[in-house]
This record gives structure tokens, C-alpha cells and sequence, in this order.
């Protein structure tokens, strides 16, 4: 049986998933906690960086770490032209809080640079990650980007990445690049039943119906 353990990167979450002799990489946070990260990869024998998506906070580390530790980087095709630029995918917001946050987001956009990498996977929806030693399979969740991915795990967890956030209170995604998408796959995700839910920021909450 799988486990989930949190990297606290300020207000970004990265994942560790491992089962006692193998380990994955959830996202790899800011540049500002490289460190932290390697250090804690070091402990459970990762074997794959899977980015849930493209945006910095949750990409910028993905090169050197890959480097550092000698293991490849995976993340879904779709979402590959942000990594040149995060600009590169419109963003929107629906109400007030959101579009603070994306005010935020956009001002990070313009100075942050993720350093540049090819993706050595392509995840897709239910590809599975038993090569890499863990009972999990993708979830393709396009909205928040198009490229966005989720990662379910032993059918008890769910890493959901900015999908579903959880920054103020437990939600559907505050920002989009399409509303449309982005509001179908978190009906996705309340489709799969009893989960815990992960979220790239905020804490786990159970799951449930994200769009009445």
C-alpha cells in the first residue's frame, strides 16, 4: 500500500508517493526549495518526476532535480509549450478571490523562467505507473491547463495538482485556461467516489460533488 508524503513549498505542494522500496515525485515547487525537495526525494528511492502541470510553482525545479538525481521528468504532451513560457496558455478567473490570485499569478509569470527541458515520458490518460513501482495510473484533467494531469493512487488517493485548489477554501479550480474543461474534469474527479483529495495548494479534504 501506497503512501503520500507532503513537501511544503511555501503555498505550493509537492507530493512524494512511495510504497516502502520505490517513490514518485509529485511537482517539484519553487526554485527558492530545490534543496528541500532533493533532500526528501533522497529518502524514498524516487524513481520518476511526474509534473501535474507546466506553471512554475510547480515546474521550475523539474530540470535540476532530474539532473541531481539521474531520473526522468513525465508530464502530459499538451502542456509542454509552457515550459518555454507560462504566458503561453491564457489564464481567467471567475470571481473576486480568483482574480487576486491570478493578478498574483501573471506578475510571477512575467519574471519567473522554468529552465528548459524536454519531457523523457508523455502521460497520458490511464497510463500506468507500475514501471516506476507504484500502484497509480494517470487522470487527464484539462482546464486549468491543457496539458493538466491528475494521479490516483491506490484507488484511496487522489493527487489532483490545480484541478480542484484549496487555497482558501476546497474548490474547482480559481484559475482556467478553459472554464468549460476545467469544471468537467473536477466532475471527474467527483466521479471516482471515496478519495482523498490532494491538492497543489491547500490541505487534503475528502472527495466530493466540486460542481452542483
Amino acid at each position: 500500500m501506497s503512501q503520500i508524503h507532503q513537501i511544503k513549498c511555501g503555498n505550493v505542494n509537492c507530493y512524494i508517493i512511495e510504497n516502502g522500496t520505490s517513490g514518485i515525485l509529485v511537482d517539484t515547487g519553487k526554485k527558492e526549495f530545490i534543496g528541500k525537495v532533493i533532500d526528501t526525494c533522497k529518502f524514498y528511492s524516487v524513481k520518476l518526476i511526474a509534473l501535474t502541470h507546466a506553471h512554475f510553482d510547480h515546474a521550475e525545479n523539474a530540470a535540476r532535480i532530474s539532473d541531481a538525481l539521474g531520473i526522468p521528468i513525465g508530464m502530459n504532451e499538451k502542456d509542454c509549450n509552457l515550459i518555454q513560457s507560462n504566458a503561453n496558455q491564457s489564464l481567467s478567473a471567475a470571481n473576486i478571490l480568483g482574480k487576486i490570485v491570478l493578478s498574483v499569478s501573471l506578475k510571477e509569470f512575467s519574471v519567473r523562467s522554468i529552465p528548459e527541458f524536454k519531457p523523457d515520458i508523455l502521460l497520458h490518460d490511464d497510463d500506468h505507473l507500475s514501471k516506476y513501482g507504484i500502484d497509480a495510473h494517470i487522470i487527464s484533467l484539462p482546464g486549468h491547463t491543457d496539458g493538466s494531469i491528475g494521479i490516483d493512487v491506490d484507488k484511496k488517493y487522489f493527487l489532483a495538482g490545480d484541478a480542484l485548489m484549496n487555497m482558501f477554501y476546497p474548490t474547482v479550480s480559481m484559475l482556467y485556461h478553459n472554464r468549460d474543461t476545467m469544471l468537467e474534469s473536477a466532475r471527474k474527479i467527483s466521479s471516482m467516489g471515496n478519495r482523498t483529495i490532494y491538492f497543489g495548494h491547500g490541505k487534503p479534504v475528502l472527495n466530493k460533488q466540486w460542481v452542483t
